[in-house]
């Protein structure tokens, strides 16, 4: 393992312990487990699997992509300092990822590929690592090509990564966070716990992942002083937990119905 790899690892690895520990320590649904129904599939097939192929093709896209536009030289902020490089990319596609999460909960076809990010009945820490392959090869590809066709360090590019990891688990982490005026900046779960959750109706609300800024703009924040009820989906026609779910949820995206269920 690289010295790289190993420092991402272990990054990732830290800041989950950490989350953990406070979701122990100070949790916002007490009546979670730990062990919970789908964990195993959401560690070992999406979090890891999933994310190691899904690393290798994104990797093979941009190659490609690279290799097809010898007109651009890749320098456009290769001579940022480090940290500008990384602020401009966390706004830019934080943005991306603001609208483009709202057309997810507009579009029946969209949707089908959200889907399986809100089957988890119980929000925590690795729950968002659910998402499907083809949602997470869009994202991940538009997040990740123009970092390196513009010339991003690849400290920067690693040190993106690693927020990204660090942030979708705090983001949908059991713990009872209040945050205060940061939360009109900043995201935590007491925004996104809400965009879960079943009272939540369509088209939905706290599209934010890491800047809650978007949604106070644009009229899309929620942060009532209750707690939710439930999270998941509502009872359809949609595949169980268990080590098969995670080939089941990808088969269900492209199921036929007419309409497509679009969230409650």
């Amino acid at each position: 393992m690289s010295s790289t790899a190993f420092i991402t690892f272990g990054s990732i690895t830290l800041g989950a312990a950490l989350l953990v520990g406070l979701e122990r320590f100070r949790p916002y649904e007490p009546r979670q487990r730990f062990l919970r129904p789908g964990l195993g599939t959401d560690l070992f097939l999406y979090a890891i699997a999933q994310s190691y192929v899904l690393s290798l093709v994104i990797a093979g896209i941009i190659a490609g992509i690279s290799a097809n536009v010898s007109w651009f030289d890749g320098g456009l902020v290769n001579s940022w300092p480090l940290w500008v490089q990384l602020a401009f990319f966390f706004v830019v596609h934080d943005f991306y990822i603001y609208w483009f999460h709202r057309l997810q909960h507009k579009s029946d076809t969209l949707w089908r590929l959200h889907e399986a990010h809100h089957s988890v009945k119980d929000v925590d820490w690795l729950s968002g690592a659910r998402s499907h392959a083809l949602e997470i090869l869009i994202n991940q590809t538009i997040e990740f090509a123009p970092m390196l066709l513009l010339g991003a360090a690849p400290e920067v590019i690693v040190a993106k990564g690693v927020l990204d990891a660090l942030w979708g688990m705090y983001i949908h982490s059991n713990i009872d966070v209040r945050s205060g005026v940061l939360q009109y900046v900043i995201n935590g779960p007491e925004m996104h716990r809400w965009h879960h959750a079943r009272e939540i109706k369509a088209p939905g609300m706290n599209f934010g992942t890491k800047l809650a800024i978007w949604d106070w703009l644009f009229g899309t924040a929620f942060l009532p002083p209750e707690k939710p009820q439930a999270y998941g989906l509502p009872d359809i026609d949609y595949p169980k937990e268990g080590w098969a779910a995670y080939f089941l949820h990808h088969v269900h995206s492209f199921r036929r119905s007419t309409p497509p269920q679009l969230p409650p």
